[in-house]
Formats: C-alpha cells, sequence, structure tokens
C-alpha cells in the first residue's frame, strides 16, 4: 500500500500483518492520516473510491450544502459576491466516516474498531511533528487567525512538538463503538451543527441526518492500449478523461517542448468544460458522456495549435489540500481511495469537543446564479477529487491518483503519459518533474527540473510559465500500484513524506 504519510502507512501496514485485506488496510491509513495529517484530509471531509473485486466499483462519498444555504445568504454575511475559500458558508455535510463504513461493511474483514487501533493511539498518545508537518502548521496559522478553537486545537506548532489530540480520541472510540449513526444522528452531529451555526452558517443536525453516499458505475475511456476509469460527476474525473480522450488522437512526441505542449493545450480545454458543466449531476444540462463524445472531443483536438498557446476562456481555480492512498492484497482485492478537507485544514471551523476540523468543500461554489456550479440548498459542489484505475484487456493494471486540486485531473495524463507511452516504471513516473495549470489565468506552474530547453521553448509558444521549487507539493502527491507476474509494485511520491509498504 502507499500514502503519504509514514505513520498511514505502517498503520494500513499492521492491519495487513494482522490478516486484514487491502479495504481494512487502506481505511486504517485513512484513519491515522487523519490524525497525523489534519492539513491534508480528516473527519469531518469527504471521501471518493474506485474499487476493484473482478470488476470495478465507484464510491462518491460527497457531502451536500446545507438545507437553508442560499446565494444571498452568504452574499448578506460576507458583503461580496464571491465565495469565501474558509469560514462557516464553505461547510457541507461531511461524507467521509459514511464512506468508512461503507466500505468496510461492503469489503472489509475487520471491525471498524479493529482498523482504528493505530488512529486511537496516535490521537491520545500524541506523535512528533516533521519539519513539513511543523511548517504547514505554522503557515495555516495566520489564514486561521480568526478561529480561536482552530489556535486552541494546535498550540506547538514547531518541528519535534509532541501533538495530541484526545476528543479526537474520544471521536475514533465513539465511532468504533456506535457505528456512523453517533457521527450523523447523535452527539457528534449536534457538536457540528452548533460549531457551524456559532459561526454563521447555516448547518443544521437534519443535514447531517440525511446524509448518504452512492454507490456507482466509474466512467471509462480508452488511453492507448488501456481502459481508464474514473468517478462520474459532482468529480472532476470526467476532466481527466476528456484529456485523456484528446490526446489519445495525436502521436504523442517525446518528453520534450512538444510534448508538454500538447499536454497543457489539453488541459486548459477540458478544465474550461470543466468549469462550465461539471457539478452535482442533478444540475447539470450536459450529461458526463457527451463530453467525451467522439464529436466534442474532436472539436477540442482541432483548437490545439501545435506551435502557440491559447487562452480558452474563463474558469475557477481550486486549490486543494487532499490525500490520496492505495492498497491491494493477495486475493486481487484493490482500492484507490482520495480523501480531503479541501484547501489546507478546512474551513477553519473546528468542533472542540470532538477534535473534528470541518470541511470547506463549499468554496467550490460560485455565486453567480447562472453558473452550473453555483451554491443551491442541498447540492453537491464540484469536487477535484478523482481516484482512478487502469485496466489492460479487462483486468487491472494500474491504481493511480494524486492530491493536488485542479493540478489532479492534470496530473493523471502526465503520469499516462510516462507509464503507458513510454513504458516507464512507475517509481521514475513519480519522480519526473510534473506542471500544471492555473485555470482562469493559464498560468503554468512548473518545476525547474524540466529544463530551462522544455520551460523556455514553452514560453516562445506563449505558455505563461511560472518555476515552483524543486518536487513541489502544489504538483501532488501522487502513489500508484500495478500488479506484475510476481506481486505488486508499489511506488509512492518523494514530493510527500510517505512510504509504499508491503508484506
Amino acid at each position: 500500500m502507499a500514502s503519504p504519510h509514514y505513520l498511514a502507512s505502517a498503520a494500513g501496514l499492521a492491519v495487513f500483518a494482522r490478516g486484514g485485506n487491502a479495504i481494512d488496510a487502506v481505511l486504517a491509513a485513512n484513519l491515522s492520516l487523519g490524525v497525523v495529517s489534519p492539513y491534508f484530509c480528516g473527519y469531518g471531509g469527504d471521501l471518493f473510491a474506485i474499487v476493484w473485486d473482478g470488476r470495478a466499483h465507484g464510491y462518491l462519498g460527497s457531502g451536500r450544502s446545507a438545507a437553508g444555504a442560499s446565494i444571498e445568504q452568504v452574499r448578506e454575511a460576507t458583503g461580496g459576491d464571491t465565495m469565501p475559500w474558509i469560514g462557516a458558508h464553505t461547510v457541507t455535510v461531511p461524507g467521509a466516516v459514511a464512506g468508512w463504513f461503507e466500505l468496510l461493511d461492503r469489503y472489509g474483514s475487520m471491525s471498524f474498531a479493529e482498523i482504528a487501533r493505530d488512529a486511537v493511539r496516535l490521537a491520545r498518545d500524541g506523535f512528533a511533528l516533521t519539519e513539513k508537518a511543523a511548517e504547514l502548521l505554522e503557515g495555516s496559522a495566520a489564514l486561521y487567525a480568526d478561529f480561536p478553537d482552530w489556535q486552541a486545537a494546535y498550540p506547538s506548532r514547531s518541528a519535534g512538538a509532541l501533538v495530541r489530540q484526545p476528543a479526537l480520541a474520544e471521536t475514533i472510540e465513539l465511532l468504533g463503538r456506535d457505528g456512523p449513526d453517533a457521527y450523523y444522528r447523535g452527539p457528534i452531529a449536534e457538536g457540528i451543527a452548533a460549531a457551524v451555526q456559532r459561526s454563521g452558517g447555516a448547518l443544521h443536525p437534519a443535514d447531517l441526518a440525511m446524509h448518504h453516499g452512492e454507490w456507482v458505475e466509474p466512467l471509462r475511456s480508452p488511453y492507448r492500449d488501456v481502459e481508464i476509469c474514473e468517478l462520474p460527476p459532482p468529480t472532476q474525473g470526467v476532466t481527466a478523461l476528456e484529456i485523456l480522450r484528446i490526446l489519445d488522437g495525436f502521436s504523442l512526441p517525446t518528453d520534450g517542448v512538444d510534448r508538454h505542449h500538447l499536454l497543457i493545450e489539453a488541459c486548459k480545454l477540458a478544465l474550461a468544460d470543466r468549469d462550465t458543466y461539471v457539478t452535482d449531476p442533478a444540475w447539470m444540462t450536459v450529461a458526463p458522456n457527451d463530453l467525451l463524445a467522439d464529436e466534442w472531443i474532436g472539436d477540442r483536438r482541432s483548437r490545439i495549435d501545435p506551435r502557440r498557446a491559447s487562452m480558452p476562456g474563463t474558469a475557477v481555480p481550486q486549490r486543494g489540500g487532499t490525500a490520496y492512498l492505495c492498497a491491494a492484497d493477495g486475493d486481487g482485492l484493490m482500492v484507490s481511495l482520495i480523501q480531503s478537507n479541501f484547501l489546507a485544514f478546512g474551513s477553519g471551523v473546528h468542533v472542540p469537543e470532538w477534535g473534528i476540523n470541518l470541511n470547506n468543500r463549499g468554496s467550490s461554489f460560485t455565486l453567480d446564479p447562472e453558473a452550473a456550479n453555483a451554491l443551491a440548498p442541498g447540492k453537491r459542489p464540484m469536487h477535484t477529487l478523482i481516484p482512478a484505475l487502469a485496466l489492460r484487456d479487462g483486468a487491472p493494471a494500474l491504481v493511480f491518483g494524486s492530491m493536488g486540486g485542479d493540478a489532479q485531473a492534470q496530473i493523471h495524463p502526465q503520469l499516462l503519459a510516462r507509464i503507458v507511452d513510454d513504458g516507464e516504471d512507475l517509481q521514475r513516473a513519480l519522480d519526473a518533474p510534473r506542471w500544471h495549470v492555473e485555470p482562469g489565468r493559464w498560468t503554468v506552474q512548473a518545476e525547474p527540473t524540466l529544463g530551462d530547453d522544455v520551460l523556455g521553448g514553452l514560453e516562445a509558444r506563449g505558455q505563461r510559465v511560472r518555476r515552483t521549487n524543486v518536487l513541489d507539493s502544489r504538483m501532488g502527491h501522487a502513489h500508484a500500484i500495478a500488479p506484475g507476474p510476481h506481486g505488486y509494485a508499489v511506488a509512492t511520491d518523494p514530493r510527500a513524506e510517505g512510504a509504499a509498504a508491503g508484506l
């Protein structure tokens, strides 16, 4: 298995060692991630997964906005026409807890209490902050300056400091005893709603009681000799597939200016379509499969100028703080899972009696009532979270994914170009330099290790290139597992502090 934090990977490996399967292990890792990496995910976020058990199954664990939410309410409270990034108005019903139990009930071989053993220990006894964690905590302190409960929850922010979260430990133990009802219909629901309302939001216990996840058929699209499975809306899985369908009509050049220009242009076109059409499917006016139809894709391909950068129109940047993890076992059960609070620790609304940071997934909404992704009561926002699975001849060839907000749909084709087109091994593909395009501004954030010849060549074609740090976290934390004749190959991203582990 692979995850973005070594302690979480260790928790998953421990469950494998006790006889658990891939679902038990990946959930144990996720529960621990919510403790040791609250800046990526946690007990107040959402969850999405693709599971292979002989066929592909998708799970959408996306929460909805409050029944009392409205564009007018947010405009009046904020005095603006732009959806805030943080605060009570950005909180949607957390879907992760329900997702953990649904995955466990359908596929797991252990109880929640058994797989949560390490998460409880890490929350109650504490863990030492790494340098990366301390940097993220300190960097978030100013963002959440107006949220005293959050500030009180993380008084220690230096590397090596011991972080204890006793209230979160009680939450995890209560879930092990009473199941998801404690969260959605019991005392935790009441605490969540009260915290949001104290901060001016509209979430009510009844909103949590109405939550349900959804099992779905993944969207599928060919790319070269593989078939890629992505989740349907409200995720941007269709965007990743649109990029790949556009690219599948070209002979991909070798790793240089021509290749990266083509990839960037395909990403721009698909991201513009995402922000025009993709949202909660109940509000969509164009079906996801229409965005992948031959005529649609042919039109997008025709718009690419191999010598000149395009500016395809308006789009809304989606930031992100997310955890992607994957696992596979000896019986062939494989899972690609992603879980997030969204930006940093989420909304900043902290539930002190339960130690929960609430998500800000609602910040994806827009306050433009004519837009597809406009805020509305009981609506799921467009999600950047996209776990993925690749099939070859009907059998799994790869489970993969990445954190990264907007970058996620762009990282998938970059990885597949190296793994499928180039035949690169998994770790080299994850280690390779990456870039991502910022929607709207269409600036290309690029790691300098792509080389001055490539970056200069892109600039010569009109791309707005901005160089980042080497192995920059904004390029995502990707992980992957591939079945082979003698077991599994597994790789983890050097941009994270994770581990790839197995027995």
